[in-house]
């Protein structure tokens, strides 16, 4: 078979695990699409096979549909590495990205420079830049020819930093409804959700009344809003109904992203309930990757206020003695409704992944290790290592036991998102998210069924996204299809040793062509950009 993705074949006798079956059948596939489903025949049976004379031997292995990646930052980085071999290895043949409120578009001209230093360490990579508005962002990324599929989010703290810039303040009547509107744009431009960041700047400094009237147009076009919220610790619970009070009031759909709990084991419970009780009355799903630890830029380690000037601004705080002294206070004794993540994990728990220019040694060591070395406060040590670096820094931050990530895991509402940042030694949920949910969780460990994990990361997003056209195995649907062993399909990437494929993918399809083969890349790059109609 060839790479182009117009010739049709059939995946002979495979178990197919969709939402609706599991079951062994034979698969035809034609220019791109599923278009029949068949009893097994054996390979070597002379009965009519409707002229689907190429056959894929699926005997032995699983074919599910390709799985939807509900939390990517992949929006730099598919620029400079269309491929994106690590999540199509993975089997993620469509990724959600601008999550977090964070994203490089909508941009002012004047603001691109601060926009790409802030997003350095979360979004790495090289990229032409060449955009403002989300649409004209949205056809670079077409123009880039990614392997995967891209669907995007409006993401609120660009949207407010284009109205407002990184101002410490709620905006005015006028601004609001000029936030509104762009929101509306990136919408109607084909953005499918509206993602929040409640601890990056500028979308940390809104309130309530803010949240409100975007949920409003989220609403108004049916799509979910998809926060960061703003307290994953202490506040874990008033930071969700600050969501789900806002879904009440609009009927906007709410998808937690990354629900986890840092620290603070005693509110377990309370958050499981909360979700459920919360999921009878508005329309309520999370995502999660499967792992204890985080991974973000490490400036968010530094007090919201740091941020009211943008990322010189940022510079010149760190730069400073005395906001040094200031900020390093702040981050020792706490501030109200603030999530201090050195505060709460320790300098020993927090990694650094990313370090530009000189500070690249510093990659691989802790907090506590860098203190040590420097002789200097833990404090100290990421003021210095964001101005190295200039601000182009991040973090692994390990907040979590491994039973607190199974029991969110377990809870019916989850879905998955990698959350994986591309960073010079990443952590291993880039590489192994997917593996770990469906080889490892639910195959081995039996957390859940594997129909179950195959749902959570296929028809589930598809639904929740809008997806129509994929997310199931049925006749009409796109073939983005991942045929793998279930026995061998397990993670291999850990913190120490990051960057290893998971083994037992066979074959990743996007839209009938073959990307992923035998452990390798095809060059195939069949992705598209998946806009929405508006619907409003």
């Amino acid at each position: 078979m060839n790479d182009s993705g117009r010739e049709s074949f059939t995946i002979s006798g495979a178990l197919v695990i969709d939402d609706a079956r599991v079951e062994q059948l034979d698969v035809d596939v034609a220019d791109g699409r599923i278009v029949g489903l068949r009893g097994h025949q054996h390979p070597d049976s002379t009965a009519d096979r409707g002229g689907f004379h190429q056959v894929v031997d699926g005997r032995g292995r699983v074919l599910v549909p390709g799985f939807i990646d509900l939390h990517a930052h992949s929006a730099i980085r598919l620029f400079s590495d269309p491929e994106l071999a690590p999540k199509i290895a993975s089997g993620f043949t469509t990724e959600l990205l601008c999550p977090d409120g964070l994203g490089p578009a909508p941009v002012r001209a004047e603001g691109i420079e601060d926009r790409r230093t802030y997003l350095a360490g979360l979004e790495p990579g090289a990229a032409p830049w060449d955009w403002t508005g989300l649409d004209s962002y949205l056809t670079s990324v077409d123009a880039a020819r990614p392997s995967t599929n891209i669907v995007t989010c409006v993401p609120h703290s660009a949207v407010r930093e284009v109205v407002m810039g990184p101002a410490n303040r709620q905006p005015t009547r006028d601004e609001l409804a000029e936030i509104q509107q762009l929101v509306a744009e990136c919408l109607d431009a084909g953005a499918r959700a509206v993602s929040f960041g409640l601890i990056y700047a500028p979308g940390l400094y809104a309130q309530s009344e803010e949240l409100v009237a975007v949920a409003e147009v989220a609403a108004s076009y049916g799509v979910p809003v998809v926060p960061h919220i703003r307290n994953e610790a202490s506040k874990i619970l008033d930071s969700i109904n600050e969501f789900v009070s806002a879904s009440k009031k609009t009927g906007a759909p709410l998808h937690i992203s990354h629900l986890k709990l840092i620290g603070n084991r005693e509110l377990l419970d309370r958050l499981m309930d909360l979700c459920t009780t919360a999921a009878d009355e508005i329309a309520l799903t999370f995502d999660q990757y499967p792992y204890g630890a985080g991974s973000t830029l490490l400036s968010a380690l530094l007090p919201p206020h740091a941020f009211a000037e943008g990322s010189r601004g940022v510079l010149a705080r760190v730069s400073d003695p005395g906001e040094r002294r200031r900020m390093a206070a702040e981050i020792r004794n706490g501030i109200d409704g603030w999530e201090n993540i050195l505060g709460s994990v320790g300098p020993e728990n927090v990694l650094i992944v990313q370090a530009a220019g000189d500070r690249a040694d510093d990659i691989g060591k802790t907090l506590a290790q860098i203190s040590d070395e420097q002789h200097c406060s833990p404090e100290d040590a990421v003021f210095d290592l964001l101005v190295d670096t200039d601000l182009d820094a991040a973090m692994i931050d390990h907040y979590a036991t491994e039973e607190v990530v199974t029991s969110i895991f377990e809870h019916p509402l989850a879905m998955v998102g990698s959350d994986a940042v591309f960073a010079p030694r990443p952590h291993p949920r880039l590489y192994g998210t997917s593996a770990r949910v469906l080889g490892r969780y639910a195959h081995r460990d039996r957390l859940i069924s594997v129909q179950d994990a195959v749902r959570r990361m296929t028809s589930r997003p598809a639904d929740l996204l809008g997806l129509t056209d994929r997310g199931r195995i049925a006749e009409g649907l796109r073939a983005d299809l991942v045929l793998l062993d279930l026995d061998e399909f397990v993670d291999t990437a850990t913190y120490d040793d990051p960057c290893n494929l998971s083994p037992g993918v066979d074959t990743v399809f996007v839209g009938g062509v073959p990307t992923w083969r035998n452990g390798s890349h095809t060059g195939a790059r069949n992705g598209h950009v998946l806009t929405a109609a508006p619907s409003h």
